[in-house]
């Protein structure tokens, strides 16, 4: 089994394929054992020995780098800063995090070991916090997806919110893994969001009740219409544990039924495994046509097809989506839009289509090592999807063919001008 490989920033579980980005591993490795070789006995408590170092690039092409500056920088703040040096261990996490984020991908970052503990937390799909996923966009911290029935969802938070403070604190410069670690928090405890929403005039604040999350991906009903019609809504929240399962379960439902339709609720699902998209899309998708290509930066692109089992091919299907709708779950609508199966109502998806591999940090072995002997871990951005009609989901998202808009309004009056439009579109 291989390491892990995530397409949104706090994946339920372990996926099923990876590629290693060792040259950036190798130089955090190294700047890691700089650090430890450096520190030594001194006024503040140690000095900071300045080391030389060899990085081999992404190009494989020898580049010597003076780390000079970040030693004499160190040294300078050490000895001249008023109040107590922080430990050795903080320094060098903060000198390991800031050079993984100067790559400017807000999905690629260092876990320090209490971050990556909380990380791994999220994989088990129960944690406490507020139930929304979390993102960073053009350097905003932001609301991908508040999670159905989620204390989120029941305080008013909506997808594309900027979360401009949490208690007070701005929220300039985090991380998407800052962010989680101030919102997170004991169920039953309050945590204050200062949010910025478009068409509004100005940040408002938001409480939330913590509380334990625990979510179930898939959910379905069937709608009875006018002329005795049936249709059958299938809600999809996430692509985790339970989703390939669950899903089936729904399909083999639904073909008892004469159903006339399918509505396929993707609206504020931020994503999960890949290869849970494709097994979804399989089920409308001719077998062996591409579901979605995986382009690397280093090519060895990958084609992931549809497996064969197309059950639902032969009935009418839209579905509907929204600016929460990211990752796995543009994979899976960007395929059925591409090849004409369905239509897509609703509103701009939220444009996240990258994959990013937890590598665990090892002191020095590149080669893996157990969670409990890991000093550390990066996930990194090592690939970008791109659908069967070439759409680059990381950077265009996907486009509804039928757009309509849900209003605050709508959503205090409980109604939902999508659903309508999407049953509209099933009848005709």
């Amino acid at each position: 089994m291989n390491p892990a490989v995530y397409d949104y920033p706090n994946a339920p579980k372990p996926p099923r394929k990876i590629s290693t980005a060792r040259w950036v591993i190798l130089a955090l490795v190294l700047i890691s054992i700089s650090f430890k070789l450096g520190y030594d006995s001194g006024k503040k408590g140690f000095v900071l020995e300045p080391k030389e170092f060899k990085v081999i690039n992404q190009n494989q092409a020898p580049k010597d780098v003076d780390y000079q500056l970040l030693w004499d920088a160190l040294r300078v703040v050490q000895d001249k800063y008023i109040e107590k040096s922080p430990t050795p261990d903080k320094i060098l996490y903060g000198a390991v995090k800031g050079a993984v984020e100067s790559f400017g991908d807000p999905y690629t970052t260092f876990f320090e070991p209490k971050t990556l503990e909380s990380f791994k937390s999220d994989l088990a799909g129960q944690f406490d916090g507020i139930g929304a996923e979390i993102g960073k966009k053009e350097g905003n911290i932001v609301i991908v997806a508040p999670l159905d029935d989620m204390p989120a969802q029941k305080a008013g938070v909506l997808a594309g919110d900027i979360v401009v403070q949490v208690d007070g604190q701005s929220s300039a410069g985090w991380s998407v893994e800052d962010a989680v670690g101030k919102i997170r928090g004991q169920r039953g405890t309050k945590v204050t969001l200062t949010l910025y929403r478009e068409g509004k005039p100005a940040p408002f604040d938001v409480e939330i009740i913590r509380d334990k999350i625990e979510i179930k991906s898939v959910k379905w009903e069937f709608k009875e219409i006018d002329g005795g019609k049936t249709i059958a809504v299938i809600r999809l929240t996430k692509f985790g544990d339970d989703t390939e399962a669950l899903f089936e379960k729904a399909v083999n439902e639904i073909l008892t039924k004469n159903v006339s339709g399918i509505v396929l609720d993707v609206r504020n699902n931020p994503g999960g495994y890949l290869q849970t998209s494709v097994e979804l899309a399989s089920f409308w998708v001719e077998s062996g046509k591409l579901v979605v290509k995986e382009a690397r930066s280093q090519g060895g692109d990958t084609d992931y097809n549809a497996l064969g089992r197309n059950r639902l091919k032969d009935i009418k299907t839209v579905v509907l989506i929204n600016g929460g709708s990211a990752s796995a779950a543009e994979i899976l609508s960007g395929a059925l839009q591409d090849y004409g199966i369905a239509k897509l109502i609703g509103e701009k998806s939220f444009g996240k289509g990258s994959v990013q591999e937890l590598v665990n940090l090892c002191g020095g072995f590149l080669n893996g090592c157990s969670d409990e002997e890991a000093l550390g871990a990066v996930k990194v951005t090592v690939a970008k999807w791109i659908t069967p009609n070439g759409k680059n989901l990381n950077k265009d998202g996907l486009h509804p063919d039928i757009e309509v808009k849900l209003t605050e309004e709508d959503i205090k009056a409980q109604k939902d001008p999508q659903m309508e439009k999407a049953i509209e579109e099933i009848t005709k």
